[in-house]
């Protein structure tokens, strides 16, 4: 699997700071948040603490104390889908929230300082794919990459790829590798020569209750087991585990219906 955080790490240490671009933290705003910790911490093995207050009732996900994701509430008011938002590195939040505008996308949330944690933004693309923006204040250090429990690929699916890869390499300043194939429409986005996400096209085989969307995978040591684990706590399994480019994969759903991925690498 590979390591969508950031730089090479040597020795095993991460990077000062992430890239512009890369893929670089994930969060899920729920209605239940004690069920939600309750969940994913059975899942995860993760660990919650409090915060940043600005968000609302917020908390971050933490594996070995090292933060690996973030959990909000949802204002009773806001009727919006459970769903995992990946977010991109960013040295200027407001500069890229309005590179996401003049390119036909648009800022449902801030720019906002998350107190002393960092500055963000979400926003949608042209075809209505959620995604966030970060400005990190200061690196904090993060779990291992590719370690169980932590984000290690996010992949788009929408309804088709071309369009939607120039957007992000206009915006995050990815390049594009794509697959040679008559039937499958996917690109994958590098960075400085490295892959970090991938844009699945779909056509009209795109569920029309779904729309374009991004993907989070989570590293498992055992995809079967995981997906075990998922009906065991009350989630739910959309697709059962299969071999594929990213090792033994399976998506699957939480309790309040947020999908997500779990992913055995290859041996």
């Amino acid at each position: 699997m590979t390591d969508a955080r950031g730089n090479a790490r040597p020795n095993g240490e991460a990077p000062a700071r992430h890239a512009p671009g890369t893929p670089c933290w994930v969060s899920l705003m729920v209605h239940g948040l004690d069920a939600t910790e309750e969940f994913y911490g059975a899942l995860f093995d993760w660990e919650f603490r409090p915060g940043p207050e600005q968000l609302g009732p917020y908390v971050s996900a933490l594996l070995n104390g090292h933060a690996v994701a973030g959990i909000g509430v949802l204002p009773p008011d806001r009727h919006l889908p459970i769903a995992w938002t990946p977010y991109f590195a960013s040295d200027d939040v407001n500069a890229t929230a309005e590179a996401v505008r003049s390119r036909g996308g648009t800022i449902g949330v801030g720019p906002l300082d998350a107190g002393g944690a960092g500055r963000l933004a979400i926003g949608s693309d042209p075809s209505g794919a959620v995604f966030g923006i970060w400005q990190p204040a200061a690196h904090t250090g993060h779990a291992p990459a590719g370690a169980p429990g932590t984000p290690v690929w996010n992949e788009l699916t929408t309804y088709e790829s071309t369009h939607a890869a120039k957007f992000y390499e206009t915006v995050f300043g990815h390049d594009e590798q794509r697959t040679v194939s008559a039937d499958r429409d996917h690109v994958t986005l590098h960075l400085d020569g490295r892959p970090v996400a991938a844009v699945h096209g779909l056509g009209n085989a795109l569920p029309r209750d779904r729309g374009p969307h991004w993907t989070t995978y989570f590293a498992v040591t055992d995809a079967d087991g995981a997906v075990d684990r998922v009906r065991h706590l009350g989630g739910r399994v959309l697709e059962p585990p299969r071999d594929g480019d990213h090792g033994r994969v399976a998506l699957v759903a939480d309790p309040e219906g947020a999908r997500f991925a779990v992913a055995e690498g290859p041996r």
